[in-house]
């Protein structure tokens, strides 16, 4: 049986619940190669300067800039000796500062000069002693393992959060699969899907089964005769809520098993898409210690109704600085697939006039 409205837990209530079920996972430490969109589990920062010394930014000859000033091929200046040949990214000797190009050498004359610093990067220049590379739970990208090889770093350290995703009989669940799975991924996480039929006792032991640190069901969520998630959910550990004050995704559920946190989606992809964006992201930043992507803005194009006492998720899809509201429940696929956002509708809110400035959070 359905539950009534007056029953369907507070989004903020729920959100609670599922955070105290997750605390950040054991960090380990990878090789760069592997770390590209994982969640860094601590702060890292540069201990000796980058370069350590002057280095040659070209291939050339290690010049003294003051030597050659004013040479040129009709006034070229003769050498002492044989300046030094440097390839790009080695340390200049003694007394050089700057890097003559090949053709700025005929013998031993230089026949072009060079200023101090030129085709040269000093001690410390790229990095400081001290600088950060990379926060604690920042999403490492490629630039940041640009910067981590640069500085000397082979290895860090991220939190990475095994996800099981029981996709459950309904077709919908195994459309929407590899969706979750790349989302889980952009995340910082790692998912296996495992598909199973709309059987309680065959959905609960994959719930139950070891070696993640939390699961999604999708799917079977509702309060029909042939839906059996929910039920799967108590047999296998423990069901905390069933029904949430959220459109789309009443349905949602939240509950545990051997201390893991698990959540319950609807197999409808608007409405698993919301719950996902309300509960599965947070839940997500929570098990890596990840920090939550920052919502933009943008001014509507249209009005955003909604019910007082719900929180709604509507889909928008971004024109440079303004939303066009593409519809929350029940969007139909055609229109969901051009969202790159959603606005999260308070409760106590019936909604935002067209022009408002709202948040919007990425899909």
């Amino acid at each position: 049986m359905r539950a009534s409205s007056a029953a369907l837990t507070p989004l903020a209530e729920a959100l609670a619940i599922l955070r105290s079920l997750a605390a950040p996972v054991a960090p380990r430490t990878v090789s760069l190669n592997d770390a590209s969109g994982r969640i860094a589990a601590t702060a890292v920062a540069v201990a000796a300067p980058v370069p350590p010394e002057l280095i040659a930014l070209r291939d050339g000859f290690a010049v003294e800039s003051a030597a050659i000033g004013g040479a040129s091929p009709y006034a070229p200046v003769m050498l002492p000796r044989a300046p030094v040949w440097v390839e790009a990214g080695v340390s200049l000797p003694a007394g050089a500062d700057a890097v003559l190009p090949v053709e700025g050498l005929e013998g031993r004359s230089a026949v072009a000069e060079v200023g101090a610093g030129e085709g040269t990067r000093a001690a410390g220049e790229d990095f400081l002693p001290g600088d950060v590379l990379l926060a604690a739970g920042e999403r490492i990208l490629p630039r940041h393992l640009l910067a981590l090889a640069a500085a000397g770093f082979r290895e860090v350290a991220i939190r990475n959060t095994r996800i099981r995703l029981v996709a459950t009989g309904a077709s919908d669940a195994d459309a929407l699969s590899p969706t979750l799975v790349a989302l889980v991924e952009r995340a910082g996480g790692t998912a296996e899907t495992i598909a199973v039929p709309d059987d309680p006792e065959r959905i609960a032991r994959a719930i139950a089964a070891d070696g993640t640190d939390a699961i999604l069901i999708l799917g079977g969520s509702g309060f029909g005769r042939s839906d059996r998630s929910a039920d799967a959910l108590a047999r296998a550990g423990r069901l905390l809520v069933h029904g949430l004050a959220l459109r789309p995704g009443e349905t949602a559920g939240i509950g545990e098993t051997g201390g893991r946190p698990v959540l319950l989606m609807p197999g409808r992809p608007d409405a698993a898409l919301a719950v996902f964006l309300a509960l599965g992201r947070p839940l997500l930043a929570a098990l890596t210690g990840g920090v939550e992507p920052a919502p933009c803005t943008g001014a509507l194009r249209r009005k955003i109704t909604s019910t007082v006492g719900l929180s709604e998720i509507v889909f928008v899809r971004q024109h440079g600085s303004e939303l066009e509201p593409l519809g929350g429940a029940e969007l139909p696929l055609r229109r969901l697939i051009e969202a790159d956002g959603a606005v999260l509708v308070p409760p106590e809110r019936e909604g935002y006039p067209a022009g408002s400035e709202v948040e919007v959070v990425p899909l």
